[in-house]
Order: structure tokens, then sequence, then C-alpha cells
């Protein structure tokens, strides 16, 4: 009887992690969808305001530096380069890569509501540090600039993205 139970247990365990990712692909897909499908983007362009919004406060922390030129919707325009801040720049896919693993996984909404909003919040300030960094380094080590851009800052944002989901996990867990 005992082994019997035990392969229930087994069995249970086994669905809810399949259930997981069942729900995590599904949900991914569809926020995607929303962000990059055109007739959405007519309605609201939720990547372009996301984007636009970050410029603005990036913009406004490197005023004090003297390298500032402008900004142009999602472009901000620093002495001697130009930073196209876009999808997978702008911190949104690890913030959806982060809420999207959250809102799968098979706790209370309260848990899930504070998880999410914490998330946006220090995802969003480590972005702007990213960004703020980015700038800085292409204005003043260029050299490393495309090293920096392509193979550390992108790895960092979604690495965080993990880290975060993996605290949340514990929070989310404890009884």
């Amino acid at each position: 009887m005992a082994r019997k139970s035990q392969n229930i247990e087994e069995n249970h365990g086994s669905f809810v992690v399949w259930k997981f990712i069942v729900t995590y692909v599904v949900l991914m897909a569809i926020a995607l969808l929303i962000i990059a499908l055109e007739p959405v983007k007519r309605v609201v362009d939720i990547n372009d305001l996301y984007s636009n919004m970050l410029v603005q406060i990036t913009a406004f922390l490197l005023k004090p530096f003297g390298i500032v030129e402008g900004t142009r919707g999602p472009i901000i325009d620093l002495k001697g380069i130009t930073l196209n801040v876009r999808f997978g720049c702008n911190g949104l896919e690890a913030f959806v890569i982060y809420a999207v693993a959250i809102i799968s996984f098979p706790v209370a909404t309260a848990k899930k509501l504070w998880g999410i909003l914490v998330g946006l919040v220090i995802i969003q300030l480590l972005n702007i540090i990213r960004i703020l960094a980015l700038g800085m380094s292409g204005v003043y080590f260029k050299t490393y600039f495309e090293y920096i851009h392509i193979y550390v800052a992108q790895g960092i944002m979604i690495a965080l993205a993990l880290v975060l989901f993996l605290v949340w996990l514990h929070y989310a867990t404890e009884k």
C-alpha cells in the first residue's frame, strides 16, 4: 500500500512540473505575440512605450555627465554614440520571462502579485543602471562597447530574471 501511495505522489509531482512547463511556454508565446503583433501595436505599442520611458529616465540620469545630446523616441544620442533601446535591450524581455514564470507557478495570487511588482522594480532599476553603464562605456570605452553590450549586458539581465525567480520561489513556497 505504501508503494502505491508513493507512486501517486511521484506522478502528481511530475504532473505539476509538466503543468508549469506547458503553462509557461503557452503564456510566453501569448506575451510575445501581444508585444509583437501589429494589430496590437496599432492600439498600444507596449515595447515602444517601455523603451521611450527608459530612454527619458536614462537621459535624465546622464545629463549631469554632460554627454547627452538628445533623445528621439527609443533613441538616446550621446557624445560619439547613439543607443537604440529596443526589445532585448529595454529589460521588457527579462521582465516577461520573470513574470510569466511567476504566473505559471501554482501559489496564491497575492504572492504572485507581490513577486511581479517587486521584480518589475528590481529588474528595471538594474536595467537602468545597465543602460547607464552601456552609455558611459560607449562614450568613454568605445573599444569595449560591443563586447560589453553583446556578451555581458544582455546575459546579466536574463540571469537576473532567473535569480529573482529563484528568490521569489523560496519566498512563495515557505510555509
